[in-house]
């Protein structure tokens, strides 16, 4: 556990990132292998039979092949699958949606639906899913390839926790929450599925910054100002007030 102090208002703030729990989070969920295979052809109708069948369209890649320069993109590795709609909607039920996106799965690529042929195997980590804005059904996922030593790119949900204790909420303010998320660059296996806020030591117009974050220094923060606040304490809540801006 990291914890670290600053000085606001004349007295010690805490702002805590609980690196155990996330490794906690990572280990509970790595049995989730995620089971795949091959899809020759794509098009609208062949999604749509896939999805009758009880699969989801889904495309693994490099995260670089999203990359603006052309010359930084790689197309190996890029296989079109299919995955188990059950399985998914499991996986999503389990670890809550909001960190499938910053978790990481094996996933095993197989020759046919239940065969025992591995064609390949690897640690993939979801960055889309794609719904039906009507039924929320989900339409097809995107993974990328996230193995050891791989750098990557991810959006890292924030999770604001000790609003029981906090000062400033029991005296009648409520939480701006300002940043949901913050974007780090870095080895993958050191990208946490969350990062954990405590704000049970803030009074009213206390605030936490992106700088305040602790977490592993192979991580790089990629939001322009860490000097913005994540999130503040704010003295009343006006009916049409709006989160401020980062």
């Amino acid at each position: 556990m990291a914890l670290w102090w600053r000085s606001a208002v004349n007295h010690l703030r805490s702002t805590e990132v609980n690196h155990s729990s996330l490794s906690s989070l990572r280990r509970s969920h790595y049995y989730h292998t995620i089971q795949a295979i091959p899809r020759e052809s794509t098009g609208s109708k062949v999604a749509a039979r896939d999805r009758m069948q009880g699969r989801i369209p889904a495309v693994v890649f490099f995260q670089n092949l999203l990359d603006k320069n052309p010359e930084s993109r790689s197309l190996s590795k890029k296989h079109l699958l299919t995955v188990e709609k059950k399985q998914i909607k499991a996986v999503l039920n389990s670890i809550e949606a909001p960190f499938f996106c910053s978790t990481r799965f094996p996933i095993q690529i197989r020759a046919g639906s239940g065969s025992t042929h591995l064609l390949e195997s690897g640690t993939v980590l979801p960055i889309k899913i794609h719904r039906d804005e009507e039924s929320g059904n989900i339409l097809n996922l995107v993974f990328v390839w996230a193995e050891d030593g791989m750098d990557l790119k991810v959006d890292v949900p924030v999770v604001f926790k000790g609003e029981d204790a906090c000062p400033g909420l029991k005296k009648g303010g409520f939480l701006n929450k300002i940043r949901t998320s913050l974007k780090y660059l870095g080895p993958s296996e050191h990208i946490p599925s969350k990062i954990e806020v405590d704000i049970s030591n803030l009074d009213i117009e206390d605030r936490i910054f992106m700088r305040d974050i602790e977490v592993p220094p192979s991580l790089k923060l990629l939001n322009k100002n860490e000097n913005m606040p994540i999130c503040k304490i704010v003295p009343t809540r006006l009916g049409n007030e709006e989160p401020v801006a980062a």
